[in-house]
């Protein structure tokens, strides 16, 4: 996989902002074409957001009108300051599909986890997990919380041999050519087999040219797994978080796996998923 194309996820929230920087800085570092897909929240009965605060208004179709022309005028501006050119679009249609069907002709996504203190963070429910699920795209999930001063230098892959993690690392190669550390972690979960998975990911790596050392870790009960990941990544200072997002679809409710809901809705760092 390349990084030629890169879409970022704008709406009307506080967060937007970041991932807006976020994005134009990828898009510098791999001299990638930039979408700015604005989609926000249909759903009349909540609140829109004005000028930075959750409000109730009357005429919410000149509301949303003014709101995506301020989206555009930031955005467009911010690409300028960089010196860099960038696309946007507001496309009309069901938020989850249509940003699916745009993902789909982008190499990396830029998503932003969702905060529920924010009323304007929220688009769809799950929709975080229903793009990287269903678009076949890798994404890079940002935090809410906090800023990212550094990004990919230090990369901890969680691997468990499944198809959605070798998925994962795949995407993530051209992001992690560049780390200065790279560690492939599993968690044994029954008898030792995790060591000989590391070595043989870390020598699938090493013929990418990307030197990565391996860890195992044992299950300890009691303990999430996507927990256990998060405390790894701080101890270790980790700036990216790689991992396979697990779920499936039942009737009209996204099933998450417990690694990946965990992840979504605790991330500490940017983490790279992929299905």
């Amino acid at each position: 996989m390349s990084c030629r194309t890169l879409l970022v996820h704008l709406d009307d929230s506080t967060h937007s902002t970041a991932r807006t920087e976020f994005a134009l800085e990828l898009a510098r570092r791999y001299d990638a074409h930039l979408i700015g897909l604005y989609l926000v929240c249909q759903d009349l009965t909540r609140p829109i957001f004005l000028h930075g605060e959750g409000a109730w208004m009357g005429a919410h179709e000149a509301q949303r009108d003014n709101n995506l022309k301020d989206a555009q005028t930031r955005f467009l501006a911010a690409a300028e300051r960089a010196g860099l050119g960038a696309e946007w679009r507001a496309p009309a249609g069901p938020v989850v599909e249509t940003a699916v069907l745009h993902a789909r002709h982008a190499d990396l996504l830029i998503l932003g986890q969702y905060d529920e203190r924010d009323n304007a963070a929220y688009v769809a429910h799950q929709f975080v997990a229903d793009v990287v699920m269903s678009s076949g795209r890798p994404a890079i999930v940002l935090p809410y919380a906090g800023k990212v001063r550094s990004f990919a230098q230090s990369v901890l892959i969680a691997w468990d041999g499944s198809r959605e993690s070798a998925r994962a690392m795949a995407d993530a190669l051209p992001v992690i050519r560049q780390a200065k550390f790279v560690t492939v972690v599993t968690v044994e979960t029954g008898p030792a087999s995790g060591t000989l998975a590391g070595i043989d990911v870390a020598a699938w790596l090493e013929r990418h040219d990307i030197q990565a050392g391996f860890a195992t870790a044992p299950k300890v009960a009691g303990v999430p797994t996507g927990a256990m990941l998060l405390n790894m990544a701080a101890d270790r200072h980790i700036d990216l978080l790689v991992m396979g997002a697990y779920g499936h679809a039942r009737a009209h409710e996204r099933l998450l796996g417990g690694v990946t809901r965990t992840l979504l809705e605790s991330m500490t760092v940017p983490v790279l998923m992929s299905h």
